[in-house]
């Protein structure tokens, strides 16, 4: 599953994510409402993982505006105040499920499978771009037929690109995509990544897939369109 969570707490908000990529998840950490509420707003979530009491615009500010805006990503509440007002606020403003905390991580797992079963959401088992294909359950990757073999940080790297396909992806972006999502260091060190994914998923093929947009970034298209 692509997950999103919304924590201002850095002590939850990093054992969330370590516990969400341990079981295999993508997940981006948003550490204040603002930004929560955007990431919300321009990218797709197979879940929502949001806690209540935030700087900047409030959780159920942002279940509202989610939900009036048609976004019917499945959301979960993390709050620590636990009193049948607040769970009915959070519920009626438009939440698919309520933990109080402290919380067990097995049990939010099990109730993310369980609002995205009752959504009929299901996260997509692959994801193609012209000839290239990404398995996400086997995490296998197939360009032109040919099966790809790559680390799991180029893994990774590649399946943000194909869920921004077509999109400028700067290198702040995968910096923070793949290790935090507040990263302020060097980006150079994504150019190195990006070159030995190229050789991999371009080898025996005439274009590149992941185009360079000069000063700015890089963007995945398809052959076609490149």
């Amino acid at each position: 599953m692509q997950l999103l969570i919304v924590e201002d707490d850095p002590v939850i908000g990093k054992a969330l994510r370590q516990g969400f990529r341990e079981a295999g998840h993508e997940c981006v950490w948003a550490k204040d409402g603002d930004k929560g509420w955007e990431l919300a707003h321009s990218q797709q979530y197979d879940a929502l993982i949001l806690d209540l009491m935030l700087p900047g615009k409030r959780g159920l500010d942002i279940v509202k505006d989610l939900r009036d805006a048609g976004i019917r990503t499945p959301i979960v509440l993390l709050t620590a105040l636990g009193s049948v007002e607040e769970r009915v606020a959070g519920l009626s403003a438009g939440a698919d499920d309520y933990l109080v905390k402290p919380f067990a991580f097995a049990e939010l797992m099990a109730r993310l499978k369980a609002v995205c079963r009752r959504s009929g959401l299901r996260p997509a088992p692959t994801i193609q771009e012209g000839d290239l294909c990404l398995d996400l359950a086997t995490r296998r990757v197939i360009r032109g037929g040919t099966e790809i073999d790559l680390t799991p940080t180029e893994f990774s790297l590649l399946e943000f690109l194909l869920r921004h396909a077509g999109q400028l992806v700067t290198r702040k972006m995968l910096c923070e995509h793949l290790w935090e999502s507040d990263w302020e260091g060097a980006t150079n060190v994504i150019e190195v990544h990006i070159n030995r994914l190229r050789g991999k998923i371009d080898k025996g093929f005439d274009r590149s897939l992941i185009q360079t947009i000069r000063g700015r970034g890089y963007a995945l298209r398809a052959a076609s369109t490149a």
